[in-house]
Protein backbone atom coordinates (compact mmCIF):
# COMPACT_ATOMS: atom_id res chain seq x y z
CA UNK A 1 0.00 0.00 0.00
CA UNK A 2 1.60 3.76 -1.08
CA UNK A 3 0.72 6.49 1.46
CA UNK A 4 0.82 10.15 1.07
CA UNK A 5 4.23 10.86 2.22
CA UNK A 6 2.58 12.90 4.98
CA UNK A 7 0.31 9.96 6.10
CA UNK A 8 3.51 7.41 5.89
CA UNK A 9 5.65 9.90 8.19
CA UNK A 10 2.71 10.19 10.77
CA UNK A 11 1.91 6.24 10.39
CA UNK A 12 5.56 5.96 11.55
CA UNK A 13 5.75 8.84 14.13
CA UNK A 14 2.48 6.87 15.42
CA UNK A 15 4.69 3.13 15.60
CA UNK A 16 7.82 5.16 17.31
CA UNK A 17 5.81 6.95 19.89
CA UNK A 18 2.69 4.79 20.25
CA UNK A 19 0.98 7.87 20.12
CA UNK A 20 0.65 11.27 18.71
CA UNK A 21 -1.41 14.87 19.10
CA UNK A 22 -3.20 16.46 16.22
CA UNK A 23 -1.15 19.52 17.73
CA UNK A 24 2.10 18.48 17.77
CA UNK A 25 1.52 16.71 14.02
CA UNK A 26 0.08 19.76 12.71
CA UNK A 27 3.38 22.10 13.80
CA UNK A 28 5.31 19.66 13.01
CA UNK A 29 4.01 19.23 9.16
CA UNK A 30 2.95 22.93 9.12
CA UNK A 31 -0.74 21.90 8.11
CA UNK A 32 -3.76 23.11 9.73
CA UNK A 33 -5.15 20.86 12.62
CA UNK A 34 -7.98 19.90 10.34
CA UNK A 35 -5.53 18.80 7.32
CA UNK A 36 -4.28 16.32 10.45
CA UNK A 37 -7.52 15.03 11.08
CA UNK A 38 -8.24 14.44 7.57
CA UNK A 39 -5.02 12.04 7.67
CA UNK A 40 -5.84 10.68 11.09
CA UNK A 41 -9.09 9.29 9.34
CA UNK A 42 -7.77 8.07 6.38
CA UNK A 43 -5.27 6.41 8.30
CA UNK A 44 -8.00 4.97 10.95
CA UNK A 45 -10.24 4.00 7.51
CA UNK A 46 -7.94 1.43 6.47
CA UNK A 47 -7.04 -0.08 9.93
CA UNK A 48 -3.54 1.51 9.97
CA UNK A 49 -3.95 3.56 13.26
CA UNK A 50 -6.63 4.05 16.55
CA UNK A 51 -8.47 7.27 16.72
CA UNK A 52 -8.16 8.87 20.02
CA UNK A 53 -9.58 12.09 21.49
CA UNK A 54 -7.11 14.89 20.26
CA UNK A 55 -4.63 12.25 18.36
CA UNK A 56 -3.82 9.08 17.02
CA UNK A 57 -2.53 5.96 18.80
CA UNK A 58 -0.87 2.93 17.07
CA UNK A 59 -3.19 0.52 16.13
CA UNK A 60 -1.07 -2.31 18.96
CA UNK A 61 -2.17 -5.69 19.27
CA UNK A 62 -4.75 -6.71 21.26
CA UNK A 63 -2.70 -9.48 23.36
CA UNK A 64 0.41 -7.02 23.92
CA UNK A 65 0.61 -3.91 25.55
CA UNK A 66 3.33 -1.70 24.33
CA UNK A 67 6.83 -1.43 25.63
CA UNK A 68 7.62 0.26 28.82
CA UNK A 69 10.00 2.53 27.33
CA UNK A 70 7.73 3.73 24.77
CA UNK A 71 4.92 3.76 27.28
CA UNK A 72 6.64 5.88 29.64
CA UNK A 73 7.13 8.98 27.52
CA UNK A 74 3.55 8.89 25.67
CA UNK A 75 0.76 11.25 26.80
CA UNK A 76 3.69 12.78 29.54
CA UNK A 77 2.44 16.22 30.05
CA UNK A 78 -1.59 14.51 29.83
CA UNK A 79 -0.12 12.00 33.01
CA UNK A 80 1.36 14.62 34.86
CA UNK A 81 -1.99 16.90 35.06
CA UNK A 82 -3.50 13.70 35.83
CA UNK A 83 -1.09 12.79 38.41
CA UNK A 84 -0.82 16.49 39.95
CA UNK A 85 -5.40 16.33 39.80
CA UNK A 86 -4.68 13.02 42.05
CA UNK A 87 -2.41 13.55 44.30
CA UNK A 88 -4.22 16.58 45.36
CA UNK A 89 -6.91 14.60 46.75
CA UNK A 90 -4.75 12.55 48.96
CA UNK A 91 -4.50 13.78 52.75
CA UNK A 92 -1.25 13.67 54.28
CA UNK A 93 -1.13 10.35 56.47
CA UNK A 94 -3.26 7.93 54.55
CA UNK A 95 -3.00 5.24 53.68
CA UNK A 96 -2.66 3.59 49.42
CA UNK A 97 -2.47 0.95 46.80
CA UNK A 98 -0.60 1.99 43.94
CA UNK A 99 -0.92 -0.65 41.22
CA UNK A 100 1.14 -0.82 37.64
CA UNK A 101 1.67 1.70 35.70
CA UNK A 102 3.47 4.82 34.02
CA UNK A 103 0.90 6.82 34.92
CA UNK A 104 0.85 5.31 38.26
CA UNK A 105 4.97 6.03 38.73
CA UNK A 106 3.88 9.92 37.74
CA UNK A 107 1.15 9.88 40.58
CA UNK A 108 4.03 8.43 43.01
CA UNK A 109 6.45 11.67 41.79
CA UNK A 110 3.62 14.02 43.11
CA UNK A 111 2.55 12.07 46.25
CA UNK A 112 6.80 13.44 47.39
CA UNK A 113 5.51 16.24 49.16
CA UNK A 114 3.21 14.51 51.24
CA UNK A 115 3.35 13.42 55.22
CA UNK A 116 3.31 10.55 56.73
CA UNK A 117 1.63 8.46 54.12
CA UNK A 118 1.42 4.33 54.15
CA UNK A 119 1.86 3.05 50.61
CA UNK A 120 1.52 -0.66 49.15
CA UNK A 121 2.07 -1.25 46.10
CA UNK A 122 3.65 -4.12 43.79
CA UNK A 123 5.15 -1.39 41.15
CA UNK A 124 9.24 -1.20 42.03
CA UNK A 125 9.45 1.89 40.47
CA UNK A 126 6.88 3.24 42.70
CA UNK A 127 8.21 1.34 45.57
CA UNK A 128 11.80 3.15 44.80
CA UNK A 129 10.47 6.67 44.64
CA UNK A 130 8.57 6.97 47.78
CA UNK A 131 11.01 4.63 49.88
CA UNK A 132 12.97 7.94 49.65
CA UNK A 133 10.70 9.97 52.15
CA UNK A 134 11.51 9.16 55.46
CA UNK A 135 8.10 9.66 56.85
CA UNK A 136 6.96 7.07 54.21
CA UNK A 137 5.95 3.44 55.05
CA UNK A 138 6.52 1.57 51.98
CA UNK A 139 5.51 -1.82 51.75
CA UNK A 140 6.13 -4.39 48.58
CA UNK A 141 4.64 -7.15 47.24
CA UNK A 142 6.17 -10.53 46.33
CA UNK A 143 5.80 -12.28 43.76
CA UNK A 144 7.36 -12.71 39.91
CA UNK A 145 8.85 -9.27 38.40
CA UNK A 146 8.61 -8.27 34.86
CA UNK A 147 10.89 -6.41 33.13
CA UNK A 148 9.11 -3.39 33.34
CA UNK A 149 9.11 -3.54 37.01
CA UNK A 150 5.73 -5.00 38.08
CA UNK A 151 5.20 -7.63 40.46
CA UNK A 152 2.54 -10.23 40.01
CA UNK A 153 1.34 -13.85 41.05
CA UNK A 154 -0.47 -15.30 43.43
CA UNK A 155 1.74 -14.18 46.38
CA UNK A 156 1.19 -10.82 45.13
CA UNK A 157 -2.56 -11.20 45.40
CA UNK A 158 -1.90 -12.65 48.85
CA UNK A 159 -0.33 -9.89 50.26
CA UNK A 160 -2.51 -7.21 48.98
CA UNK A 161 -5.02 -9.04 50.55
CA UNK A 162 -4.08 -8.70 53.97
CA UNK A 163 -4.74 -5.12 53.70
CA UNK A 164 -7.74 -2.31 53.46
CA UNK A 165 -6.38 0.90 52.60
CA UNK A 166 -8.01 4.42 52.61
CA UNK A 167 -7.06 5.19 48.64
CA UNK A 168 -6.32 2.81 45.93
CA UNK A 169 -4.93 4.59 43.05
CA UNK A 170 -4.87 2.27 39.99
CA UNK A 171 -4.04 2.61 36.33
CA UNK A 172 -5.24 0.85 33.36
CA UNK A 173 -4.04 -0.61 29.56
CA UNK A 174 -7.82 0.62 28.00
CA UNK A 175 -11.13 0.77 28.94
CA UNK A 176 -14.15 -0.55 26.06
CA UNK A 177 -16.70 1.54 25.43
CA UNK A 178 -19.19 -0.87 27.51
CA UNK A 179 -16.82 0.20 30.01
CA UNK A 180 -14.67 -2.68 30.44
CA UNK A 181 -11.50 -2.20 32.26
CA UNK A 182 -8.91 -4.02 29.88
CA UNK A 183 -5.09 -4.69 30.33
CA UNK A 184 -3.40 -7.50 28.99
CA UNK A 185 -1.76 -9.59 31.88
CA UNK A 186 -3.91 -11.70 33.49
CA UNK A 187 -2.04 -11.88 36.60
CA UNK A 188 -1.97 -8.00 36.73
CA UNK A 189 -5.26 -8.07 36.59
CA UNK A 190 -5.58 -10.35 39.24
CA UNK A 191 -3.77 -8.31 41.85
CA UNK A 192 -5.00 -5.25 40.12
CA UNK A 193 -9.08 -6.58 41.22
CA UNK A 194 -7.55 -7.25 44.89
CA UNK A 195 -6.18 -3.80 44.96
CA UNK A 196 -9.85 -2.26 43.82
CA UNK A 197 -11.78 -4.75 46.47
CA UNK A 198 -9.82 -3.81 49.89
CA UNK A 199 -9.73 0.22 48.77
CA UNK A 200 -12.60 2.35 50.27
CA UNK A 201 -12.37 4.67 47.81
CA UNK A 202 -10.75 3.58 44.32
CA UNK A 203 -9.35 6.76 42.27
CA UNK A 204 -8.48 5.37 38.00
CA UNK A 205 -5.96 7.55 36.39
CA UNK A 206 -6.43 7.09 32.47
CA UNK A 207 -5.34 9.11 30.02
CA UNK A 208 -7.66 9.80 26.65
CA UNK A 209 -5.39 7.24 24.66
CA UNK A 210 -6.80 4.61 26.75
CA UNK A 211 -10.23 5.03 25.58
CA UNK A 212 -11.81 2.05 22.67
CA UNK A 213 -7.71 0.91 23.64
CA UNK A 214 -8.03 -3.00 23.44
CA UNK A 215 -6.81 -5.61 25.27
CA UNK A 216 -7.79 -8.96 26.05
CA UNK A 217 -7.80 -9.09 29.80
CA UNK A 218 -11.15 -7.42 31.51
CA UNK A 219 -10.38 -6.59 34.93
CA UNK A 220 -14.18 -5.67 35.97
CA UNK A 221 -16.56 -2.74 34.89
CA UNK A 222 -15.58 0.93 35.43
CA UNK A 223 -18.15 0.86 37.91
CA UNK A 224 -15.77 -0.53 40.57
CA UNK A 225 -14.02 3.04 40.82
CA UNK A 226 -15.08 6.20 42.52
CA UNK A 227 -13.74 8.74 40.11
CA UNK A 228 -12.22 8.34 37.09
CA UNK A 229 -9.50 11.34 36.10
CA UNK A 230 -8.45 12.13 32.36
CA UNK A 231 -7.53 14.95 30.32
CA UNK A 232 -10.41 15.06 27.63
CA UNK A 233 -13.73 14.20 28.11
CA UNK A 234 -14.54 10.29 27.24
CA UNK A 235 -17.55 9.01 24.63
CA UNK A 236 -21.60 9.46 25.24
CA UNK A 237 -21.60 5.87 25.72
CA UNK A 238 -18.54 5.95 28.86
CA UNK A 239 -20.31 9.08 30.28
CA UNK A 240 -23.75 7.76 30.27
CA UNK A 241 -22.25 4.86 32.42
CA UNK A 242 -20.05 6.98 34.57
CA UNK A 243 -22.79 9.02 35.57
CA UNK A 244 -25.55 5.71 35.75
CA UNK A 245 -23.04 4.18 38.28
CA UNK A 246 -22.44 8.05 40.31
CA UNK A 247 -18.49 7.19 39.27
CA UNK A 248 -17.19 10.67 39.68
CA UNK A 249 -15.67 12.38 36.25
CA UNK A 250 -12.46 14.76 37.04
CA UNK A 251 -10.90 16.39 33.61
CA UNK A 252 -7.84 18.00 34.03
Amino acid sequence: MTLPPRQHDILELARERGYVSIDELAQAFAVTPQTIRRDINQLAEQGLLRRTHGGAASESSSTQNTAYSMRAGQMRDEKQRIAAAIAAQIPNHASLFINIGTTTEAIARELLGHKGLKIITNNLHVAAQLSAKADFEVLLAGGTVRSDGGIVGQAAVDFIQQFKVDFALVGISGIDEDGSLLDFDYQEVRVSQAIISNARQVFLAVDSSKFGRNAVVRLGSVALVDRVFTDTAPSAAINRLLAEHKVHLDLV
